[in-house]
């Protein structure tokens, strides 16, 4: 796969959502506000780890002189040392689609702080665009019946030289890979074991990328929405709307922490999202209502 492979898939995203809540202008708007997305794209038959050799692009191009491109994409078939939060080992073998998306982030903070949500959405949305009823458990892992099937990790780096920020999206998406080790075989599932068959790793990466443009685009268009506003009440973020139609958190009883598996804080019943994405929770011990803009969660039931 190529950036120019993915114009056509971006052009049939926007056609797609050119109706309904989005007139087909305004659709190819957003597509072209998120349109930097694979700008640029390395393939890798295997990698340590695609996060630290996207620093190190980063480093490089500053000591250079050199802008970075934004949008660029660097896609591994193995990893050999894939991490998650908290430097949780990744399962990354052959098979999968292991993938790391860098922006320059353009972003006021207000508008920043959905990235996590909306690259939860477009990775959902890419699933069920094969049929795969997936869901999305706050705030971006994607799972079907409890079985993680995908999960991303957001990290920003400061570039060195200028100041730049820089945010790096790593996304782990089991496509093939069906063998898992003994700790993950009752939580992981794989698209093939979904579906019974085998599927195109190039697609599914093609349709992450569109639903990923799309996405993004959308919180670029909501910035610009909110700016022309001037101080006059703007709506609801339209990605809080799209990830609770995704979600199945709202309503579950739930284990909260920062670190949940090692340092669980909590129990409580998820009542909805605030208008930041924040999770608010009702206390189990005392029925007080909290809420979290950072951690991860345990579904109880």
């Amino acid at each position: 796969m190529n950036p120019a492979q993915l114009r056509p898939l971006f052009d049939a995203e926007a056609a797609e959502r050119g109706g309904g809540d989005f007139s087909p202008e305004l659709a190819s708007r957003i597509i072209r506000y998120g349109g930097v997305v694979g700008s640029r794209i390395e393939r890798f038959d295997r990698r340590g780890r695609c996060m630290d050799y996207g620093r190190d692009l980063i480093r490089r191009a500053e000591e250079e002189d050199r802008s970075f491109p934004s949008g660029t994409v660097l896609i591994a078939s193995e990893l050999t040392a894939g991490k998650g939060r908290f430097a949780r080992l990744w399962h990354a073998p052959q098979g999968g689609l292991w993938l790391t998306l860098i922006l320059v982030n353009t972003l006021l903070p207000e508008h920043g702080r959905f990235y996590p949500l909306a690259v939860g959405v477009a990775l959902c949305e890419a699933v069920r665009s094969f049929g795969v009823d997936a869901h999305l458990k706050w705030v971006n892992d994607v799972h079907v019946k409890n079985r993680k099937l995908a999960g991303v990790l957001i990290e920003t780096e400061r570039g060195p030289r200028f100041g730049e920020e820089y945010i790096l999206i790593g996304i782990g998406l089991n496509v093939n890979n069906d063998v898992f080790p003994p700790e993950l075989i009752d939580s992981a599932v794989s698209l093939r074991q979904l579906l019974g068959r085998e599927l195109d790793v190039d697609e599914v990466a093609g349709q992450l990328l569109a639903k990923l443009a799309w996405n993004i685009g959308l919180l670029h268009h909501a910035e610009a929405e909110a700016l022309h506003a001037a101080g006059e009440p703007v709506p609801p973020h339209p990605i809080l709307a799209r990830w609770l139609a995704l979600s199945d958190t709202i309503g579950r009883r739930v284990r909260f922490g920062f670190d949940v598996q090692r340092e669980p804080q909590y129990e409580a019943v998820v009542q909805g999202l605030d208008h930041a994405g924040g999770l608010i929770l009702r206390l189990s011990e005392d029925d007080t209502t909290v809420i979290e803009h950072a951690g991860e969660i345990l579904y109880l039931d």
